[in-house]
């Protein structure tokens, strides 16, 4: 095994010797991120994290309690250690980047306790943070019950972070900018900065386990908190073998670094799936804005939004637009008891959608269907139809499945603990059985197991579009506090592209009803027009909608840029930005490349050099910019399109209105 040159030799116990050893440390591969683990005075695991030989983490507790006598946390000796280190390239089907770097120094700390449970504690430093996790034998047990994680997080120097409050149900919450100190709980990712470096706690590879928050028990001290069972338990393991999912932080000397960081899918399992030529990355429109905004229903009535008239229409519109998915919701029996039961059946559509007509139609214009399972959390009842709907869609010729589990679940369950875990992963693997890719909202939030299992590709888990549907809405900082908090985990379903900014269509629907907490006619999208186009590059997700209904894209000039939008994106690169101000994202697909920069409530001019852009090519770039008067409140319709002829020795000026934002493709031109 190779052995890390810079690494410490660590003292290891002899024979029982009582002689307290020396911090075991490792560091990152370019010397800037230091790791040191040792056992304190009371003879506590603890670890510390200096950056650029400044403290970042000061001593932090590690361990877990558990039922039944077992001891999981006290009284260790370490019995030897081991060093190595990796350097490679892999590739992924799809991802903001198709290929990323793994480089990482790795220590493995073994411990036993005076009964012979035996722990590795496996660390990773990577150049852009560290991953530990644990890895328990505990002999002749037929069960363990985790009651409590000691792992905390003791950060070194009070800052800045931005986080959503922790819950065991929801991530559909605003996010707060608060002194770390001031934090009372948080779930994760939690950003923050201290002294002059960025940073972000989170968790990767959760499989089996319950999700992990963070609970403040003093100053700047985060503590681990994990979502239980209806009993209190936190997590059941079955025998005495178990390892838990990575805890990490990842760590940049700019905001945009943690952007850019592939940490996450590192610490996760290679693809497990014999094949991937399946899953593909698509654009897609559907059945959905309208029953948020009241004018269409998901169940069947005078209003029902998913009729075989309806679907054709808008498979027609994406046969038109270059678009290659359509989505229907409300199309099977069960929205009726909506509230009630919640008995969905997935395999029956209501009278008035004929699905098998509506696969042929889409098969004869070239179009995907992405199919829909809502469960309203009665997790029993689709369990129960589990393969039976995955095969009946699959005979259709239906591969991609959005799911949502808005609602309640049984038993005292709460959606982000071990039993929703467990589900969430049994509906991976039966749709990768079947070929078929999941967007899931309402989901445990993305902790990188898309690296293992590819057709996981995107999720909601954080407030999407709909909230400014009958809601006061997401804010203007909104979108410039995702890229650095709930999309470091993950893609994210966000919906975006409302051109009917005000509702104007859907204020004056003879339809429209009242259904949520607020009437849509006092709701907007509180950005300018440019954001929403902008957002479509700067919110990434493999299955990237146009969530307008299509009557407000007809015709429209500006939605050319979605008609060249490539959802399949080969590099992404943040080039610019702060949380919560403003974000500066590029992406490339093939030989174009797509920019989105959007800022927060204040207007603001940023200068981007296009050195991204391949030398010695032209490009034609053209710009969806913010009107000269746009302004959220305002003017928000105010728009410009423009075009320019650039290369990659040029520097762009992007002028954002207040709540807006500017996106700009840029195709080469033939010589």
């Amino acid at each position: 095994m190779k052995k890390a040159l810079f690494i410490s030799i660590a003292f290891i116990c002899v024979l029982g010797s009582c002689t307290r050893p020396r911090p075991t440390e490792i560091n990152s591969p370019d010397n800037t991120i230091k790791l040191a683990f040792y056992l304190n005075d009371s003879n506590q695991m603890a670890y510390h994290i200096t950056v650029n030989d400044t403290p970042f983490i000061a001593p932090s507790i590690l361990g877990f309690e558990a039922r039944d006598g077992i001891n999981l946390s006290e009284d260790f000796h370490i019995t030897g250690t081991d060093f190595d280190s990796k350097d490679e390239i892999w590739t992924q089907p799809w991802g903001e980047n198709k290929s990323i770097r793994n480089h990482y120094n790795e220590m493995a700390v073994h411990l036993t306790d005076t009964k012979e449970t035996l722990l590795t504690l496996r660390f990773r430093v990577f150049n852009d943070g560290i991953g530990f996790r644990y890895e328990y034998q505990v002999p002749d047990a037929d069960s363990l019950f985790i009651t409590d994680e000691l792992t905390s997080f003791n950060i070194a120097q009070d800052g800045t972070s931005w986080s959503i409050p922790a819950s065991f149900d929801t991530y559909e919450l605003l996010y707060r900018t608060q002194p770390i100190s001031q934090i009372d709980n948080a779930n994760t990712p939690m950003t923050f900065k201290t002294g002059n470096i960025y940073a972000s706690i989170h968790e990767a590879a959760l499989t089996d386990f319950p999700e992990m928050t963070l609970k403040n028990t003093g100053n700047c001290l985060l503590k681990s908190e994990l979502a239980p069972w209806p009993d209190g338990v936190k997590a059941r393991i079955t025998g005495g073998t178990f390892q838990t999912p990575w805890r990490t932080i990842q760590i940049a000397p700019k905001a945009v670094g943690l952007i850019n960081s592939g940490l996450i899918l590192n610490l996760n399992e290679p693809c497990v799936l014999e094949t991937t030529d399946w899953i593909r990355p698509m654009k897609y429109v559907g059945i959905w804005w309208g029953m948020h905004l009241g004018v269409e229903s998901w169940v069947i009535n005078d209003r029902h939004g998913a009729t075989t008239e309806n679907a054709k229409r808008y498979i027609d519109f994406a046969a038109a637009n270059h678009i290659e998915a359509v989505m229907f919701e409300g199309w099977n029996e069960g929205w009726e008891n909506w509230g009630g039961t919640q008995n969905f059946d997935y395999t029956r559509p209501y009278a008035d959608f004929n699905l098998q007509e509506t696969a042929r139609y889409a098969r004869e214009k070239g179009i995907e269907i992405i199919g829909h399972h809502e469960t309203g959390g009665n997790i029993p009842n689709y369990e129960n139809q589990l393969d039976k709907a995955y095969q009946w869609y699959a005979d259709l010729g239906i591969h991609s499945v959005k799911t949502g589990y808005a609602g309640g679940l049984p038993a005292g369950h709460n959606h982000h603990g071990q039993y929703n875990v467990r589900h969430y992963r049994n509906v991976v693997k039966t749709a990768a059985k079947y070929h078929t890719t999941l967007d899931v909202h309402e989901p445990i939030k993305d902790t990188g197991i898309r690296r293992t299992y590819p057709n996981m590709m995107t999720r909601e888990g954080a407030r999407g579009m709909e909230w400014n549907a009958w809601s006061t809405g997401n804010p203007p900082s909104h979108h410039e506090l995702l890229p650095f908090t709930r999309l470091l985990s993950g893609p994210m379903d966000y919906t975006p592209g409302i051109f009917d900014i005000l509702y104007e269509r859907a204020k004056h629907s003879p339809f429209r009803k009242k259904w949520n907490s607020m009437d849509s006619k006092d709701c907007r999208v509180n950005t300018t027009l440019a954001k929403q186009i902008a957002n479509w590059v700067v919110i990434y997700s493999p299955l990237q909608m146009a969530a307008d209904m299509i009557e407000n894209y007809e015709g429209h000039p500006a939605f050319q840029f979605f008609r060249d939008f490539d959802a399949d994106c080969d590099w992404s690169e943040a080039l610019a930005g702060e949380p919560g101000e403003f974000v500066v994202i590029v992406r490339k697909a093939k030989d174009k490349y797509f920019l989105g920069a959007t800022t927060n409530e204040e207007a603001r001019t940023t200068d981007i050099k296009l050195d991204f852009l391949e030398k010695g090519k032209t490009y034609k770039a053209t710009i969806y910019a913010d009107g000269a008067n746009a302004d959220w409140e305002t003017n928000p319709t105010s728009y410009e399109i423009l075009e320019k002829t650039v290369t990659t020795d040029d520097t762009l000026s992007i002028r954002m209105a207040k709540g807006g934002g500017q996106a700009i493709t840029f195709i080469p031109l033939e010589k």
